[in-house]
């Protein structure tokens, strides 16, 4: 811990989970926040692949985060944000309302399918340099490539045991 007495941190939850006892792919509902008017948030962790044991590289993940934006609101109401991990293996997912764990995964694994089986480079938004601030860095062939592996093994309604998988 830092010397420094004047500087607070605030915890964060994800700081606080144990990565080396998860079992990705899964999707894991990180908690509900309520605002002044009762209006519901909710974050969820949505892993793609095993921490500290594999990361999807830059390119792959940038073009699934292009791409899965657009196809994961026409299957799931009220997505506010989905936006990849520093450490690249998967992404936060924050939604108005209380969307199940099961709604999320089904919605997240069409997407990833969809990337997979039908997405064309003329399908990808955001690949110019009017429209993404690193448009040189994705490649359709990643994304394509670990959607198909992630789809395959499904996900995981339960981060630390793979029991129950969409």
């Amino acid at each position: 811990m830092s010397e420094n007495k004047e500087l607070q941190l605030a915890q964060v939850e994800s700081f606080e989970l144990d990565h080396t006892a998860v079992k990705a792919p899964y999707i894991r509902l990180i908690g509900v926040e309520h605002g002044p008017k009762g209006d519901a948030i909710s974050n969820f962790d949505v892993r793609l692949v095993q921490p500290n044991e594999q990361e999807i590289p830059t390119a792959g993940l940038h073009t699934i985060e292009h791409t899965i934006a657009g196809l994961l609101r026409t299957r799931l109401a009220g997505v506010i944000d989905i936006s990849p991990f520093g450490c690249r293996t998967g992404f936060h997912l924050m939604v108005w309302g209380e969307p199940t764990v099961r709604e999320v995964a089904e919605a997240i694994r069409y997407s990833l399918a969809t990337i997979a089986e039908r997405i064309e480079w003329a399908d990808v938004p955001g690949t110019t340099a009017e429209s993404c601030g690193n448009y040189r860095d994705h490649s359709l062939h990643s994304a394509k490539e670990w959607a198909a592996q992630i789809v395959a093994q499904g996900f995981s309604l339960n981060a630390f045991d793979r029991s129950e998988v969409v």
